[in-house]
């Protein structure tokens, strides 16, 4: 047991709990070398690094080179598939409720050039205009417990689509077809629920709000949502169809309530709110919900349905439990390197992914537990991720100690930039 500013932690029950879990995957290694192998990846990916890449995580892990490591992403055999259905699995069986939702949303990852599978110039809210990058389509499970990433799609633009030539040097499967953002979020969703996942609701943002075929799946499995739509979303009233700003403008005064769309960092995130039943004669119930910014007026939309009523207090919630999916992406980049692969290769891409999400699990499952296991001490707030992953690292995760180690290392860094320096100006030298 270890005391930390007046708050006992015990990093050996973390180290049981980083164990049990590394357990869990143990089968989808066929041999026991990339089986201690994805362990000692995953232990460099919740360490303190201050960059998280195959060279820097092998010399954590004490190897002489990054081989070992860029041969595990890259080439040796293991379904990343059935590792992220273990990763599903351990969140849902301790976070697990009937009334949890799902939360799609996609995040980008800068990158630099074209040979990395998906990256073109395109818009990513990551950084908020057109970029080149990556993007990334994820299912994030949300319950009372907690909540975390469980799920991944790569995007794969069009352009990439139409040139095979780029895809077979990328390693992209051959005939995989061009799939829209939505598609993705259903593939994942399909995916979750077939498994028996349980979870009363699903939220996302504009993009998948405005798919017809994404709301007719899920009606179809009678699971119920509440999904952005834009302000010049149609949807059909009593009066007829007609634009969701122009509902919005009819309401009265007494139509709108004050709730609270859940806690945020700095307190409980109010707003004005208001709801207008839609769709009329069509199975279920379906709403408009409308939400205001108490502070600029600025309005948002939400397309809902439900096989049985619903009060308006959980749809709100519903719809604020959407947020949750950017703190997942805040601690998996920011704990846990989801983007800081240096990978060009669809299936390491979703090697180096799918184990990022481990790792975030991992550190989600641990500060749930430690939530249940025993209340904070007076004036302090619960262990966090963050501050469970800072202890994690500290108190169990141990470098490689050999002062030759690491002037190995740097030798080896050293000779290695030097050769990539001398085949860069090569290639300078050679075009016309």
């Amino acid at each position: 047991m270890a005391v930390a500013a007046g708050l006992s932690v015990d990093p050996g029950r973390w180290l049981e709990q980083f164990d049990e879990l590394m357990g869990r995957i143990a089968g989808r290694f066929a041999r026991v070398e990339p089986r201690r192998r994805a362990r000692a990846f995953v232990l460099g990916l919740l360490s303190g690094l201050r960059r998280k890449n195959c060279w820097t995580i092998a010399e954590l892990a004490g190897d002489a080179t990054p081989d070992g490591m860029q041969h595990f992403l890259a080439a040796a055999r293991w379904d990343a598939g059935a590792v992220r259905d273990d990763v599903r699995e351990y969140v849902v069986g301790h976070l697990g409720s009937p009334d949890a939702v799902l939360v799609v949303d996609e995040t980008g990852d800068l990158k630099k050039g074209t040979a990395s599978a998906g990256v073109q110039r395109q818009y990513t809210g990551t950084a908020g205009r057109v970029e080149n990058c990556q993007v990334g389509v994820f299912l994030s499970y949300a319950s009372a417990a907690g909540h975390a990433l469980i799920d991944r799609e790569l995007y794969l633009p069009r352009s990439w689509i139409a040139d095979p030539g780029r895809c077979r040097a990328a390693g992209i499967p051959d005939g995989t077809a061009f799939a829209t953002k939505p598609k993705l979020a259903r593939v994942m969703i399909g995916r979750a629920l077939d498994a028996g996942t349980p979870a009363g609701w699903v939220t996302a943002d504009e993009v998948y709000g405005a798919d017809p075929g994404l709301r007719a799946d899920l009606e179809r499995r009678q699971v119920s949502y509440v999904l952005a739509v834009a302000s010049t979303h149609r949807v059909t009233t009593g009066a007829g169809p007609c634009p969701a700003a122009a509902i919005a403008g009819r309401l009265p005064r007494c139509a709108w309530q004050r709730c609270s769309a859940g806690a945020g960092a700095k307190g409980h995130r109010w707003y004005d709110w208001a709801w207008a039943s839609i769709d009329a004669g069509r199975p279920g119930c379906r709403w408009l919900l409308i939400r205001r910014s108490r502070r600029t007026g600025e309005l948002a939309f939400y397309r809902c349905y439900s096989p049985r009523p619903a009060p308006l207090a959980v749809l709100v919630k519903v719809a604020g439990l959407r947020w949750t999916t950017e703190e997942n992406f805040q601690a998996s980049k920011g704990l846990t390197g989801l983007d800081e692969h240096q990978v060009r290769r669809w299936a390491s891409w979703y090697r180096w992914t799918t184990l990022a999400m481990l790792a975030t699990a991992f550190l989600t499952i641990a500060a749930a537990t430690e939530h249940t296991r025993r209340p904070a001490p007076a004036g302090q707030i619960p262990l966090t991720r963050n501050e469970i992953a800072g202890l994690f690292s500290a108190l169990v995760i141990q470098p490689a100690p050999a002062r030759s180690h690491r002037l190995r290392w740097s030798t080896w860094r050293r000779r290695h930039q030097r050769r990539a320096k001398t085949c860069h100006y090569q290639r300078q030298a050679r075009q016309p």
